[in-house]
């Protein structure tokens, strides 16, 4: 099976993408690399300082996820790499068609457009990875940190989904909770979330080269749920979380076990 991997720049999406290399046929990798916006204003500049001294612990468990990926997987694979700095751009069209792949495998890019992905040539189709559980909870900036923000531990997990043109709202071909202990900090949640995350795309991936039938699951079938926009990641939110971490225990996660919300399972025949 040959697969196309478009991912954003970012140290987990480079490990991810080192982990996919070493269990499927990668013919090219697509990274998005978004251009520099211009000099801060004075003021732009204090708020984030202060944001950093008053929020470093949600700063920091981030950072640390990415040191703890690039220590690991410091080199990008050595396969056709096209770089570009909006995923939209024509000349993925042009790159994707040249490399005649079965499989396009997509995370941590910006929203690819409607008529892009219409032009995305593939036997198999698109997938994309989203780290949280649809249709619960979708958008951003981090949906693992809006769980904790909203007191929805039991909605810490991830999501692999047929990609359309919307915000994280694809037919689902899987979903998993990630297990927790209710022992774990903030950072240890983003390194089981993160993990776990790759470990169910390697999963998914691995079913569809092995022609296994997998889902295709409508989200309105489901459930309904909440899509979060990154404007909405205020100061008031960040509280919230660094508050609802302070008293992360065990008892949290008797709701994450028992919670009724729908799961779709996949088996890997290996």
């Amino acid at each position: 099976m040959r697969v196309i991997v478009l991912c954003g720049k970012n140290e987990n999406q480079k490990a991810l993408t080192n982990k996919i290399v070493n269990i499927a046929n990668v013919v090219g990798v697509v990274i998005e690399e978004k251009e520099k916006t211009g000099k801060a204003s004075f003021f732009e500049i204090f708020f984030k300082i202060i944001n950093k001294i008053l929020f470093y612990k949600i700063d920091n468990s981030w950072h640390s996820l990415m040191k703890f990926y690039d220590n690991k997987y410091p080199l990008w694979p050595k396969k056709i790499q096209l770089i570009v700095e909006n995923i939209n751009d024509l000349k993925v069209i042009d790159y994707i068609a040249n490399l005649n792949c079965d499989l396009i495998i997509v995370s941590g890019t910006g929203l690819i457009k409607k008529n892009r992905l219409d032009k995305f040539q593939s036997t198999k189709g698109i997938i994309n990875l989203h780290t949280g559980i649809s249709p619960y909870v979708k958008g951003g900036p981090n949906c693992t940190n809006w769980c904790i923000t909203e007191n929805n531990f039991h909605l810490i997990g991830n999501t692999i989904m047929w990609i359309d043109a919307g915000i994280d709202s694809g037919n689902i071909l899987t979903t998993e909770r990630t297990k927790l202990t209710g022992n774990e900090d903030l950072y240890q949640i983003h390194i089981k979330v993160m993990e776990h995350a790759h470990d169910l795309y390697l999963k998914s991936i691995t079913a569809l080269k092995n022609d296994q039938d997998v889902p295709n699951v409508k989200q309105d079938n489901i459930a309904s749920g909440k899509t979060y926009l990154t404007k909405q990641w205020t100061f008031k939110n960040k509280v919230k979380l660094l508050y609802n971490m302070s008293s992360f225990n065990k008892s949290k996660l008797l709701k994450h076990n028992e919670s009724s919300i729908k799961l779709i399972p996949i088996k890997t025949i290996v």
